[in-house]
């Protein structure tokens, strides 16, 4: 991991004590009552720098996970957790195995 993070994404600051990936460690920087519509620019504005944990090897910036996404705006949850879902799974940023037949379920 390179000493560039602001924290490291396994420590108490960046995983309040247990290991999180990819989406729960975005999740966790939003508050669902207030930061919806919640703007991509802003977002990215505040936390683009801190790290979030692809895998056990792999770490990338909260920019480079938004990097793709061509929406300003999200409505709620749900929809930036959609749009984020698609973005990594087609910059190769998941991993969960048998997560492409998963989203070919639901798509039917």
């Amino acid at each position: 991991m390179s000493a560039d993070w602001p924290h490291d994404p396994d420590g108490e600051e960046g995983s309040e004590g247990g290991r999180k990936y990819g989406h729960a460690v975005i999740a966790k920087k939003i508050d669902e009552g207030e930061d919806f519509p919640l703007s991509r620019e802003e977002f990215v504005a505040e936390y683009g720098e801190d790290p979030v944990r692809i895998d056990h090897e792999t770490v990338v910036s909260v920019r480079e996970v938004f990097d793709g996404i061509d929406r300003d705006e999200y409505e709620d949850f749900p929809d930036l957790h959609r749009a984020l879902g698609r973005n990594m799974r087609d910059e190769g940023y998941w991993f969960y195995e048998g997560a492409e037949e998963f989203v070919a379920k639901k798509k039917r």
